[in-house]
C-alpha cells in the first residue's frame, strides 16, 4: 500500500506502510490544536447556514444519516482533552463528547508526515469505552491512519432489557448514531491539522459490534466509505444461537459423552461422533449441529457454559412472560415429555440470603442444594425486593457472583435475612426455545423443525424474541443495502456467531444488489478461528487469533476503495445441513489464509514405539497475491505453546516444512504446526499477520 500525505489538501505518495515517527514541529498546527483545546479560538471554516436535520426516510424507518445532515441529539461536539502523547507511539489524543448527553468520543491522530488521508473506527460490541486500545493506536500509525472510537452514548444508550423494554431508550443511539456524529466531527479536526481535504472512513465491529457496523452503514451515506463487520449474527440470534448448545452441553454432559465426542472428529479419530450415543443424546447433538455449532468447537467443552444465554435471555421473561409455564405443563414441550430428562435436572431450593457484599456484587446464601447449578434464578421471596428475580453469573461455594445485566436497584435492596429460591426452570427452559421460534425459510437450520408442507413441528410462540432483540441492539434488521463497500468475515469454529450467518448475510446482500454484488462485497471465511480475536494458551493447540486477519482486511478494504484495486476474492464454500465447508487448499478456497497440509509419517495418524522418531511434513499453500509465509511453529505436545520455530523450504504458493520429534513416554499426543503468513512479506512487523494451524496424532506404545 502506498502512502498519501496530506498537506494543505493535497495528496503525496510514500511508499511503504512503516514510518520515521518523526516529531511535529509545525507552528500553524500547534496553533490549531491550542484552538481545538480551547486555549484559542478553534479554526474552524467561516460560518455556514446551519444543515438540516437528519431524519427517516419513512415512517417508521430508522434515523438515515448523511454527511450533510445534523443529527438533532449529537450535534454539538465538544473537546476536553487534547495532548501529544508517546505511548504506544507518537500521537495526538482528542478526548470530547456531544453537549447535553453521555456520549463521548476519542480520537488517535498521527503526525502530518505519516498521515494518509484516512480513519478506522472501531464499534464496541456491547457500549463501553471510548479510549482507543493500544493495539490499534500502533495499527492505525502503521497504517497512515488516525483511529476513532465512541463509548456508543454511555447511559443513554440501552445496556439491560429494562432499558430497551420498559424505560425504551433509542437503539439508534448505541447502533449508530453517536459512532456516526463522532466520525463527520473527526473529519472537522483532521481537516484543520492536515489541510483541507476529504478523510477516507472505513468503520469495524465484532460479534454485537458487528449489527452495529452493519446497521451503521446500512442506515448512512457519505459517513463511512467501507466497513468491516466481522463474526456476524442474524436477525435471530438472540437467544438461539446459544439455545441448542446448552441443552446439548446438559444432555451430552450426563453420561460424559463430550470426551469421546471430541476424539471422533480429532484428526485420526474414527470420524464418527454419535458411535455410542443413546437415542437422547444423538437427537440433542444432531440438533445443535444442524443448527450450526461447528463439532470441533465442542474441544473446550470443560470449560464450556451458556456463553451470553444468561444475558440475552433476559428478553424472553420479558417478551414471552408465559413461556416458563407452558414449557413444564403444556403438551409440545420438552418440559412435559417423559421421555426427557429435563425433568429430572429442575431446581427449585428455598433459602436465605446470609451475607450481602456490594463491594464484590455477591450473596452468600445460606444452603444450596445438590446438582448442576448452572443458570438458576435467585427469585427474591422476601424483603424490599420480594417478586423480583436476580441472574447470578455463576454460583459456586455457596456464593452468587453478579456481573453484567444484573439489576443493580435489586441487589441493593436485598438483606441478610431475606428469602430467596434457587430456580433453573427458566434457564432449562431456555435450552430448546428455538424450537418454538421458527421463522422464515429463508433460515435453512431450521428446516428440521418443519414438516413436509413447512409447519412447525413444535408449538410456536406468538412473537419472534430474535428480530426485536436485534433491534434493541443495533437501532434496525439488516436488509443487506449498505453504503461503500464491505468485507465480511465469519470464523469457523465459532460457537457464538455460528458460521452460516455469513452466508445469510451474503444472501441478503445478492438480493438486495443484484448479480453485480461482488463488485462491493466480500465474504471471507477463517478455519481455527473462534468467536474472540485472541486465544488462551489452553486454546492455543485448536484456534489461532485473528486481529491481524482483521487489520489486512482494513489495508484491503482502504486500497479497494482509495486506489480502485479489489480485495482478495471471497471464499468458496457451501453450506450443508448448517455447516459451512471450505475447499482444503487455499488456491481452490481463496480468501487471504493459508491452508496446511500436516502428515505425521504419512497420515493424520502414527503409531510408533516410544523414542522412535515421527517424521512431521507439511504443505502450507497461500491463496494467490496474498503475501508470503513468515513463520512456522511448533507445539509437539499440544502443550500451549509453541518454542521450536519450523524451517520454511520451497518457493512460491506453496511452501514445505518438516521436523522430527521422538516422544519418551507411551500415550496419545498431537503435534501442532501453526503458520503465519505476511502480505509483504515482513516477518518482524506485528501487523497484518494471518494465521492457521494443524494437528496430527502420534500414538506412542
Amino acid at each position: 500500500m502506498s502512502k498519501n500525505v496530506i498537506s494543505n489538501g493535497r495528496a503525496h505518495p510514500r511508499a511503504g506502510h512503516r514510518s520515521s515517527r518523526r516529531r511535529l514541529r509545525s507552528g500553524a498546527v500547534a496553533t490549531t490544536l491550542l484552538g481545538v483545546a480551547g486555549l484559542l479560538p478553534a479554526l474552524h471554516a467561516p460560518a455556514a447556514a446551519a444543515p438540516p436535520a437528519c431524519a427517516p426516510p419513512s415512517d417508521g424507518a430508522p434515523l438515515f444519516v448523511t454527511d450533510g445532515c445534523a443529527d438533532p441529539r449529537f450535534d454539538q461536539p465538544y473537546v476536553d482533552v487534547d495532548e501529544w502523547r508517546d505511548t504506544p507511539v507518537r500521537h495526538r489524543y482528542v478526548h470530547g463528547g456531544f453537549r447535553g448527553t453521555d456520549a463521548k468520543f476519542s480520537f488517535a491522530f498521527p503526525a502530518p508526515e505519516e498521515y494518509q488521508g484516512r480513519f478506522f473506527h472501531f464499534v464496541n460490541a456491547i457500549p463501553g469505552t471510548e479510549n482507543v486500545s493500544a493495539l490499534n493506536i500502533g495499527f492505525g500509525m502503521d497504517s497512515g491512519a488516525y483511529y476513532v472510537q465512541t463509548n456508543g452514548g454511555g447511559n443513554e444508550a440501552i445496556r439491560t432489557v429494562e432499558d430497551a423494554v420498559v424505560l425504551g431508550k433509542d437503539p439508534s443511539v448505541a447502533g449508530y448514531r453517536v459512532d456516526a456524529a463522532a466520525a463527520k466531527y473527526s473529519r472537522v479536526l483532521a481537516a484543520e491539522m492536515y489541510g483541507r481535504h476529504r478523510p477516507y472512513g472505513y468503520v469495524y465491529g465484532g460479534s454485537g459490534g458487528s449489527f452495529k457496523t452493519i446497521s451503521a452503514v446500512e442506515n448512512s451515506r457519505d459517513v463511512w466509505d467501507g466497513s468491516v463487520p466481522f463474526v456476524i449474527g442474524t436477525p435471530q440470534y438472540i437467544p438461539n444461537a446459544f439455545t441448542p448448545r446448552v441443552h446439548a452441553l446438559r444432555v451430552l454432559s450426563r453420561r460424559d459423552r463430550l470426551p469421546g465426542i471430541v476424539d471422533a472428529i480429532e484428526p485420526g479419530g474414527s470420524g464418527d461422533m454419535y458411535a455410542g450415543l443413546n437415542e437422547e443424546e444423538r437427537g440433542a447433538l444432531e440438533e445443535v449441529t444442524r443448527m450450526g455449532f461447528p463439532p470441533r468447537g465442542w474441544f473446550a467443552h470443560e470449560n464450556l457454559d451458556g456463553g451470553a444465554l444468561s444475558l440475552v435471555f433476559n428478553y424472553v421473561p420479558y417478551l414471552d412472560p408465559t413461556y416458563v409455564e407452558d414449557f413444564w405443563t403444556r403438551p409440545g414441550y420438552l418440559g412435559t415429555d417423559p421421555a426427557s430428562s429435563v425433568r429430572e435436572a429442575r431446581v427449585r431450593h428455598e433459602t436465605t440470603v446470609a451475607e450481602v457484599s456490594p463491594a464484590t456484587f455477591t450473596l452468600r446464601l445460606a444452603d444450596l442444594p445438590a446438582g448442576d447449578l448452572t443458570g438458576v434464578d435467585l427469585v427474591l421471596t422476601g424483603g424490599a425486593a420480594a417478586g423480583k428475580t436476580l441472574r447470578p453469573s455463576s454460583v459456586e461455594g455457596g456464593v452468587a457472583r453478579f456481573a453484567f445485566g444484573a439489576d443493580p436497584e435489586v441487589f441493593a435492596a436485598v438483606r441478610a435475612g431475606d428469602g430467596v429460591r434457587v430456580d433453573n426452570s427458566w434457564y432449562l427452559a431456555a435450552q430448546t426455545y428455538h424450537r418454538h421460534q421458527v421463522p422464515g425459510r429463508d433460515y435453512d437450520v431450521w428446516d428440521q423443525f418443519r414438516d413436509r408442507r413447512g409447519r412447525p413441528l413444535y408449538p410456536q410462540r406468538d412473537v419472534l424474541v430474535g428480530p426485536k432483540a436485534t433491534y434493541y441492539g443495533a437501532g434496525s434488521l439488516q436488509t443487506g443495502r449498505f453504503d461503500g463497500k464491505m468485507i465480511a468475515i465469519s470464523n469457523l469454529m465459532d460457537i457464538d456467531a455460528l458460521p452460516w450467518a455469513g452466508d445469510w448475510y451474503r444472501d441478503k446482500v445478492r438480493k438486495a444488489r443484484g448479480a453485480g454484488f461482488g463488485g462491493d462485497f466480500r465474504l471471507w471465511y477463517f478455519d481455527r478461528a473462534g468467536h474472540l480475536p485472541t486465544v488462551s494458551p489452553a486454546e492455543s493447540g485448536h484456534l489461532v487469533g485473528y486481529y491481524g486477519v482483521l487489520q489486512q482486511a482494513l489495508r484491503d478494504l482502504s486500497a479497494w476503495v482509495e486506489k480502485d484495486r479489489p480485495a482478495p476474492a471471497s471464499t468458496e464454500y457451501d453450506v450443508v445441513d448448517g455447516q459451512v465447508k471450505v475447499p482444503a487448499h487455499a488456491w481452490w478456497r481463496r480468501g487471504i489464509q493459508p491452508t496446511i497440509d500436516l502428515r505425521a509419517d504419512g497420515g493424520d495418524r502414527a503409531e510408533v514405539k516410544a523414542g522412535q522418531p515421527v517424521t512431521l511434513s507439511a504443505d502450507v499453500a497461500l491463496p494467490r497475491g496474498t503475501g508470503e509465509v513468515v513463520a512456522a511453529e511448533w507445539d509437539f505436545e499440544d502443550a500451549g505453546a509453541f518454542p521450536v520455530r519450523g524451517e520454511i523450504d520451497g518457493r512460491g504458493l506453496v511452501r514445505q516444512v518438516e521436523a522430527e520429534h521422538a516422544y519418551t513416554e507411551p500415550g496419545t499426543y498431537f503435534a501442532v504446526l501453526r503458520v503465519t503468513a505476511q502480505r509483504d512479506g515482513d516477518a518482524e512487523t506485528p501487523y497484518g499477520r494471518v494465521q492457521n494451524l494443524a494437528r496430527v496424532r502420534i500414538v506412542v506404545r
